[in-house]
């Protein structure tokens, strides 16, 4: 391979020929190897054969349009301070090509000599010696564009599933990421680096780069996602003339993934990214921020994928909370709103996020809404399936919510005394028989009186029930017995009952 990499450098000088056969002589050697060996070359010294021999075996890989100007694989410490401009647009140059990495043996020189230029321009940001220009920085940008900016092929296992908190799937990984590691780390260090310039900066990491940026994040590869909400943070801190278009292109790719596609990979790392935002929220909050919070946060409980994100969903909304406790009230109501009733998974869930809300709720706010709340707390006390029972007594057990309890028991108690009745005559699960009595205890110790006023209604609710179902049965009884004997005419609808032949009857009785 090596010998054939070479036959495509012209022969014009010994110099050159000396050059070509000493790296012959080397066993092993590679792009990478090549790349070394001319880092180490010093250009004050080199003679002029040399460096035409490193200028050409860039051009006979690249095209000589990238390859313009000074050789892109010198090292920065072996050019001239005036040159590291020049060379550093050079070798952005030559990093604007994109290979296939679907086929690992193809054009794998070329990546070589890539990979070895994005390690020497990370260096060379890393190091800060000086101030990007406007070039360097237009460079740059372009070729991150060229680089990461790519439509991702269509998802189907997505559109399939039902997501959830115990889903798990296998984790499509990009055959290109080492090289894409690359660029992002080199993007990462661009943007957090003292060298660039946030106003000159801005013109070419505009909205449209910001937009194509937030594309990502609908990456298969968790890698990729994990760098992209880094480089997203810095962004957001680092721009503040671009943090209200960020917020507001976050919030659409949440409105279109909650009313319109109910599939994207990138929604936990999104709202990662804007936990940390809105802890550096000012106060007061401004409108804008609690529209984020009812129109783009609070929806994003309704997909059945909620599980995925919901760790990071409830970390937002609690942070919400904390800034503004008179928030709280409308929270709860926003989860009771989008309450999952027939998916018992996202129920448990959805339980699991109120006591975290709950506990950061004052007893003003908890009094505009624990009606509703106490009655779906009741639903689910109820519930045939034992895990959503179970955690739904489990909120008795914080501290915080048995005093929110005994501070408002005169209209909480009436609410939900008749669901624990009725699980501990009926319920089939012991564990949530136990749980039911321990609660009935706690209520029963918390205010006697008013417990065994709760018990006095339920009796006679449950007769009254009891006296209104068997007026109801003996009413349609009559009614049938008086269908019976009523001529059809016409298209009378009648309730026929079957009759049984008495041979029949005699051996079923």
């Amino acid at each position: 391979m090596w010998k054939q990499f070479l036959s495509k450098l012209p022969r014009k000088s010994s110099k050159s020929d000396c050059a070509s056969d000493s790296a012959h002589n080397h066993p092993g050697s590679n792009a990478s190897s090549s790349g070394n060996s001319i880092q180490r070359t010093n250009s004050g010294n080199a003679g002029p054969g040399r460096s035409t021999s490193v200028k050409r075996m860039s051009s006979a890989v690249f095209p000589s349009s990238v390859v313009a100007g000074i050789e892109p694989l010198l090292s920065f410490k072996d050019v001239s301070n005036t040159e590291k401009q020049n060379l550093f647009i050079s070798k952005l140059n030559l990093c604007s090509v994109v290979f296939d990495f679907s086929d690992p043996n193809k054009n794998s020189t070329e990546k070589d000599m890539k990979r070895q230029a994005l390690l020497d321009l990370i260096d060379f940001v890393n190091s800060g010696t000086s101030r990007f220009t406007e070039p360097m920085i237009s460079a740059s940008c372009k070729m991150f564009a060229i680089n990461l900016f790519r439509g991702f092929p269509p998802n189907y296992r997505s559109n399939s599933s039902c997501g959830g908190e115990t889903e798990e799937e296998e984790p499509q990984f990009d055959p290109a990421w080492s090289h894409l590691q690359l660029v992002y780390e080199l993007l990462l260090k661009f943007i957090a680096s003292s060298s660039l310039d946030a106003k000159m900066g801005k013109k070419f990491m505009d909205h449209s780069f910001i937009l194509r940026l937030l594309e990502l994040f609908d990456s298969e590869d968790p890698r990729e996602r994990d760098c992209l909400k880094t480089i997203l943070h810095r962004i957001y801190g680092k721009f503040m003339v671009h943090r209200p278009f960020i917020r507001k292109a976050v919030s659409n790719i949440f409105y279109r993934f909650v009313f319109e596609t109910d599939r994207h990979n990138g929604v936990a790392e999104l709202l990662e990214v804007f936990g940390s935002v809105i802890s550096g929220f000012a106060l007061p909050l401004k409108e804008e921020h609690k529209i984020f919070l009812w129109r783009a946060l609070i929806p994003l409980h309704k997909p059945k994928s909620v599980g995925v994100y919901l760790q990071q969903l409830t970390y937002c909304v609690t942070q919400f909370i904390e800034k503004e406790p008179k928030l709280a009230s409308s929270v709860i109501r926003g989860l009771l709103k989008y309450w999952p009733v027939t998916n018992s998974q996202k129920e448990v869930m959805f339980l699991s996020e109120l006591e975290e809300v709950l506990e950061a709720t004052s007893v003003v706010e908890f009094q505009k809404c624990m009606a509703p709340l106490f009655r779906r707390i009741g639903f689910c006390v109820n519930s045939s399936h034992f895990q959503v029972a179970e955690r739904a007594l489990f909120l008795w057990n914080n501290d915080h919510v048995m005093s929110l309890v005994a501070q408002n028991r005169q209209a909480i108690m009436p609410l939900i005394f008749p669901a624990l009745e009725k699980n501990s005559q009926s319920h089939w699960n012991q564990a949530v028989l136990n749980l039911t009595m321990n609660v009935r205890k706690m209520l029963s110790e918390m205010d006697e009186e008013l417990f065994l006023a709760c018990q006095r209604k339920f009796e006679e609710d449950e007769e009254k029930r009891v006296a209104v179902e068997e007026k109801r049965k003996k009413a349609w009884e009559r009614l049938e017995i008086a269908a019976a004997f009523q001529p059809m005419t016409g298209n009378t609808a009648v309730l026929v009952r079957p009759v049984m032949a008495p041979a029949i009857a005699a051996t079923l009785t």
